[in-house]
């Protein structure tokens, strides 16, 4: 559709919002794509426009080629064929043109998603550090979250799409189609992707196939080959449009043990890991790969952590930074363990990403204590549902300040800062562990800004990086 086109629409449909126009008119016949020539090899940018420092250094990331592709893929191991699901040059063309017009025509977009363009966190944080967030798979087709994901954010990682299970959905299947959308929309936004992720280590978050061998436990060469498949296919698919990518997601223990119980460590011990890393790397050797975690804070997970790096860099392992998850609970925020861990990182000289961060104003320690005796009560328990309290979400701004003053104390550090969801009301902890309302982020269930966020702003604003306040 030519550029009047759209315009003639605005004008002869005054009462339409532009998002509605730019979605109607993407049902519309667009040219064919195939005389387009692909865009050069271009360094990856911060959403400002300066190349970021990591990958500066890595040097010129690829073009992607348009063409026809698609969004089930068959597996390069097997056989066994695929259903095809065609997603067409012109359908793809027409997706991102009107995604890219919807952005540039923001001041009516954000008059739409109620929302007005003010103070950005990405533009405080400067080239500190990338300012991310963790969003629903299906934010391609969701506009209102347009203006708050484009004015706060310069990097995004889809929840679920990247993961293990929705992608290979059956041994040589590979289901694409969420993940082609989300990725095509966040590189025409300049938002840079989090591949979110590439191994599980746990065996409820890995499909079940992958550990079966007919009716016999798969053997760890076996169970390696599939891995290797899986990563060179998701990798190399989005080898040089995908940024980061948490190869390895939770591998080490809670308890006494170094690794989490799993498929994966009882077969291949820490030779997965490794395998899983050298491996990504070969698929696209400009990508950030990462060890992502929870609690690595904490002294008894922050030993295992480090001796995971240690072991790695032996072997010289491409691992170019650890994952803290950073899923906190107010009050009880270990503010010394965590720059304890900062230092360690910085010793080695190993990068770190904060790559889930929330606050939770609901204390969740004793759904699992006493071994869940208090789960039925908790259930019932939703203290917050008609609002949280002013005192709360003072209390709540003031860690979250505390928070951003140590990142910025640690700029050299730190890669990224990332959000687990857009705003209180799309956040997992509504409903882990058990359902009621929450307030964990920075915007509250309309997107406008919480104390939190100025408390964010102010400190990014005033904290010069690498300073003391």
């Amino acid at each position: 559709m030519p550029t009047s086109t759209f315009f003639t629409s605005a004008i002869e449909s005054p009462a339409l919002t532009t998002t509605e126009i730019v979605m109607r008119h993407v049902r519309e016949p667009y040219p064919p794509l195939h005389r387009r020539r692909p865009s050069p090899a271009r360094l990856l940018r911060d959403h400002d426009g300066h190349p970021h420092r990591r990958f500066h250094q890595c040097g010129s990331r690829r073009p992607f080629l348009q063409g026809t592709t698609s969004s089930i893929v068959p597996c390069p191991m097997t056989t066994r064929r695929a259903t095809l699901v065609s997603t067409s040059p012109t359908a793809r063309f027409a997706s991102r043109w009107a995604l890219t017009l919807a952005v540039l025509l923001g001041a009516a977009s954000a008059d739409d998603a109620g929302l007005t363009p003010g103070p950005s966190l990405r533009t405080a944080a400067g080239r500190s550090f990338l300012i991310g967030v963790g969003v629903n798979d299906r934010i391609p087709a969701r506009p209102q979250d347009w203006p708050l994901l484009l004015t706060q954010f310069n990097s995004v990682t889809p929840e679920n799409c990247l993961k293990p299970d929705p992608v290979q959905v059956a041994e040589g299947r590979f289901n694409f189609s969420l993940a082609d959308a989300f990725v095509d929309f966040a590189v025409s936004n300049r938002l840079q992707v989090v591949g979110h992720t590439l191994v599980w280590a746990k065996d409820d978050r890995t499909p079940g196939w992958f550990y079966r061998d007919g009716t016999n436990l798969a053997s760890a060469e076996l169970l390696l080959a599939r891995m290797k498949t899986h990563i060179e296919t998701v990798v190399g698919r989005y080898r040089g449009r995908i940024a980061t990518w948490d190869v390895v997601n939770e591998a080490l223990d809670d308890g006494t043990n170094y690794l989490r119980d799993s498929g994966w460590s009882r077969a291949c011990g820490e030779e997965f890991i490794a395998r899983a890393f050298e491996w990504a790397h070969a698929a696209d050797p400009g990508a950030l790969l990462i060890y992502n975690d929870y609690n690595n804070e904490l002294p008894n997970k922050r030993a295992k952590l480090l001796r995971l790096v240690r072991s790695l860099m032996e072997r010289k392992v491409p691992l170019h930074a650890v994952g803290l998850q950073g899923h906190y609970e107010i009050d009880r925020i270990p503010f010394a363990d965590l720059e304890a861990t900062l230092a360690a990182m910085r010793e080695l000289g190993v990068k770190v990403v904060v790559s889930e961060l929330d606050i939770d104003v609901i204390p969740r320690g004793r759904w699992w204590a006493e071994g869940g005796k208090y789960r039925d009560e908790l259930a019932q328990w939703d203290p917050y549902r008609d609002g949280c309290p002013p005192e709360i979400l003072q209390r709540q701004a003031e860690q979250y300040a505390q928070l951003f003053q140590l990142f910025r104390r640690y700029a050299d550090v730190i890669a990224r800062v990332s959000f687990w969801n857009l705003h209180d009301g799309q956040s997992w902890l509504n409903d882990f562990p058990w359902k009621r309302v929450n307030h964990p982020l920075l915007f509250d269930r309309a997107g406008q800004p919480k104390p939190a966020f100025d408390a964010v702003l102010k400190t990014l604003q005033d904290t010069p990086p690498g300073d003391r306040p």
